[in-house]
């Protein structure tokens, strides 16, 4: 692994030129795209007081990077897979809550880096490390230890994804995809928070198919499934009742909201079942599901807690 130690002008004054970073390099970033790598690391080695850049080849060094980072701040140059390995390790050797990370966007899934508000263009994600503010967001934990940082949807559907490591592992250690969005302790459903809840509806929105034409299935989707979901340990739809789809998310206020679309008839369409709660259990027939770019399972059971505030991100100011 190469690392590369750099160092700005010592009589800057501002709290941004004083950080010293460690700069992670994801080897996904550096294979398809080497001059937004380079842009980036241009700009934070001249805006930061010190720059310690590491160029690991694989998971092994990547998560060693990490781990040996000392009082260094950490930033990822990478894509979403990055970004959900990284906090997936945090989360694992639980590091996670007294960690700031640092983002800049440069790979071939994006999605998430979008929807949490990071910068698209390597310069502007760059100024957005140096001079941006730690937001504390909210994380979902299953009862496996994995990380979801966005959105689960079940069944999972078509489009970037890769599987977990074993069943229902989520984005355990090694993989990555998620998000949740919030406020700080306490979680005050403000007008950030309904902004955060309108993006992670978004983002939901693009994990989950379209509704079928009524009393059909789409197509390339598993098909109607017979699930018991249960929110805070009361049952929002049980086995007798065949569903479309089911997604998680997170919703303002330190909760998740659930969203179940029973099978319509071909008579009338069965409007959404909603609920909301601090804890998400999905049961019955074996079946995968869809954490952010993760395909999981097949598994009986899974749970999802809420972690309010779990994480932090360095965000754009204003």
């Amino acid at each position: 692994m190469a690392e590369v130690a750099t160092s700005a002008n010592s009589s800057a004054t501002s709290s941004a030129r004083r950080d010293q970073l460690l700069v992670v390099v994801d080897p996904v970033a550096r294979r398809t795209d080497g001059e937004s790598v380079r842009i980036a690391k241009d700009v934070l080695s001249a805006g930061a007081a010190s720059t310690k850049v590491c160029l690991p080849e694989g998971p092994e060094e990547f998560a060693r990077a990490l781990r040996r980072r000392g009082s260094r701040r950490p930033v990822v140059i990478g894509d979403d897979r990055a970004l959900l390995r990284t906090v997936a390790l945090l989360h694992r050797h639980r590091e996670l809550a007294g960690c700031a990370l640092s983002v800049v966007p440069v790979g071939p899934v994006l999605g998430l880096t979008r929807s949490l508000g990071l910068p698209s263009g390597a310069v502007a994600a760059a100024r957005s490390v140096l001079d941006g503010a730690e937001r504390r967001l909210d994380l979902l934990v299953d009862d496996s230890d994995g990380v979801v940082l966005g959105a689960v949807g079940i069944p999972p559907v078509s489009g970037p994804a890769e599987r977990g490591p074993g069943a229902g592992t989520g984005t355990g250690p090694g993989t990555g995809p998620g998000f949740r969005s919030g406020g700080g302790p306490g979680g005050s459903a403000s007008a950030s928070g309904h902004h955060w809840l309108r993006t992670c509806q978004s983002l939901v929105r693009t994990l989950t198919p379209s509704r079928p034409a009524r009393g059909t299935v789409a197509v390339g989707a598993a098909g109607p499934a017979r699930l018991r979901v249960e929110v805070d340990g009361v049952t929002l739809v049980d086995l007798d009742q065949p569903v479309e789809a089911v997604s998680v998310m997170p919703g303002a206020g330190g909760v998740a909201v659930v969203e179940v679309r029973p099978l319509s008839s071909a008579d009338a369409e069965t409007p959404p079942l909603t609920a909301s709660g601090l804890t998400v259990t999905v049961s019955g027939a074996h079946f995968r599901y869809r954490a952010d770019a993760v395909v999981s399972g097949p598994v009986r059971t899974r749970t999802w807690t809420v972690r309010e505030g779990a994480w932090g991100l360095t965000l754009p100011v204003g």
